[in-house]
């Protein structure tokens, strides 16, 4: 029932948009020093990060208007395969946003056992609830039923793929750090020697994801699906090859088929609008007739294997909260997070041109730099706007839909609120309000 949109990921600290975490500290707390009377670029001032909220409310927003006007202007949809739209920044921008407020949410950790179990218990929340939002549970806005065959039951999602790399990244922000919270001081090499482990292991995650991705021998395979008359069809997937990433052939898909099982995998994969499987491509449109057998296959763009790069994406978006946790000046702040973010865009475009193409269905390491440095430019301007010259009210809406994501994706981007006032109708399900201002007739 849930639309493709990505989750807005209002769980800062696990729990709430803005609640407590474990360290005391409010997950947007600007580590103080100076006075209210500083210069613009001088020491912040003790203050909530307005900028996060912000930053997370445009996403939102932005999730929004990509889910709904999509359909009608694919140029700003998902990219059908290779490439990337303004949609696709969405769920990146989206994982970055939870990195950065880990830094607050665990900037102090007294007890570092109840802090893992606090992490497992909400990234065992959030599973379930994608589980039950993405799963299949609830139906489409024109279908007033609920309920899913457990046995189909779609394994992973947007909410599932945030938890695991919530929980991964929360743990090494918990166990993978060394020394004091203040010993850090102006220059970026202390910062890295610091956390130097956390890197050692986004390493270790793109390596691996790098080698199973060119290096798994992918071979023929089949499936079937059943058609529209009950019938059952069966098809045959032609490949007996290694490093492939085009829609059929790929390491990604293979290790999902393997692990979840085909029937647990997306069904409306964003590759049915390719030239190959739409004749109205780039919208959904009937198969040509020469399509591949692949185009009716499922695939499911939150994968296994794919969600190794996003966890890098949460990974960085941590060592960019470090920087506004250890650095105390504005400038220092904007300058170390835009040579990052600039190099990783920089370095993402290269190995795009250089043949890893920028795919968000596999996650590619080119789409993680340009979408992760992306984010990170991002930031920095809002943090420029809303921290450093208060430009705060002109965007106190962004700031408040950022502080109740979590709630907004439920309603709208799954579709629960237009579920709800479907269920009330008069005499028909089909004469509903959803009806009259043109959403569900």
């Amino acid at each position: 029932m849930a639309k493709s949109a990505d989750f807005p990921a209002g769980t800062d600290d696990g729990g709430s948009a803005s609640g407590p975490n474990e360290g005391g500290e409010g997950h947007g707390d600007i580590e103080a020093g100076g006075t209210a009377t500083a210069p613009a670029m001088a020491r912040p001032r003790g203050q909530r990060l307005a900028s996060l909220d912000v930053f997370r409310g445009i996403t939102v927003v932005l999730m929004i208007v990509v889910d709904d006007v999509g359909g009608l202007l694919p140029a700003i949809s998902h990219s059908p395969w290779d490439g990337v739209t303004l949609a696709d920044f969405v769920f990146p921008f989206f994982l970055f946003i939870v990195g950065v407020s880990l830094a607050f949410a665990y900037k102090r950790v007294p007890d570092r056992a109840l802090a893992t179990k606090k992490a497992a218990i909400r990234t065992s929340k959030l599973f379930l609830l994608g589980l039950v939002l993405q799963g299949g549970f609830f139906h489409s806005i024109h279908d007033l039923t609920y309920g899913v065959d457990i046995h189909k039951i779609r394994l992973m999602g947007i909410l599932q793929r945030i938890a695991i790399a919530y929980l991964t990244v929360a743990l090494c922000e918990i166990w993978l750090r060394g020394g004091a919270s203040d010993d850090i001081g102006a220059g970026g090499s202390k910062l890295i020697r610091r956390y130097r482990h956390q890197l050692f292991v986004g390493l270790v995650l793109m390596v691996t994801y790098t080698a199973l991705l060119y290096g798994m021998y992918v071979p023929d395979w089949e499936f079937a699906v059943t058609s529209q008359d009950t019938t059952l069809k069966h098809f045959m997937v032609k490949c007996g090859v290694r490093g492939d990433t085009g829609p059929g052939c790929n390491a990604v898909g293979m290790i999902d088929r393997h692990v979840l099982g085909i029937q647990h995998l997306y069904t409306r994969p964003v590759y049915l609008r390719t030239a190959q499987c739409s004749i109205n491509s780039p919208r959904n449109g009937p198969l040509p007739s020469n399509s591949p057998t692949w185009c009716e296959a499922p695939f499911d763009p939150e994968g296994l294997l794919s969600s190794l790069m996003a966890t890098v994406t949460c990974l960085i978006g941590l060592q960019i909260g470090h920087v506004i946790v250890h650095f105390k000046e504005h400038g220092e702040r904007l300058v170390q997070c835009s040579i990052t973010s600039l190099s990783l865009l920089i370095l993402g475009f290269l190995l795009d041109l250089f043949g890893l193409r920028l795919n968000k269905s596999l996650y590619s390491l080119s789409y993680t730099c340009v979408t992760t440095g992306t984010a990170g430019l991002f930031f920095a301007g809002i943090y420029l706007l809303v921290d450093v010259y208060s430009y705060k009210k002109l965007l106190f809406l962004m700031e408040w839909v950022g502080k109740h994501a979590l709630m907004i994706f439920v309603l709208v981007a799954c579709n629960i609120a237009p579920i709800l006032v479907h269920g009330f109708y008069w005499r028909e399900p089909q004469n509903n309000l959803l009806k009259f201002i043109g959403i569900g007739g």
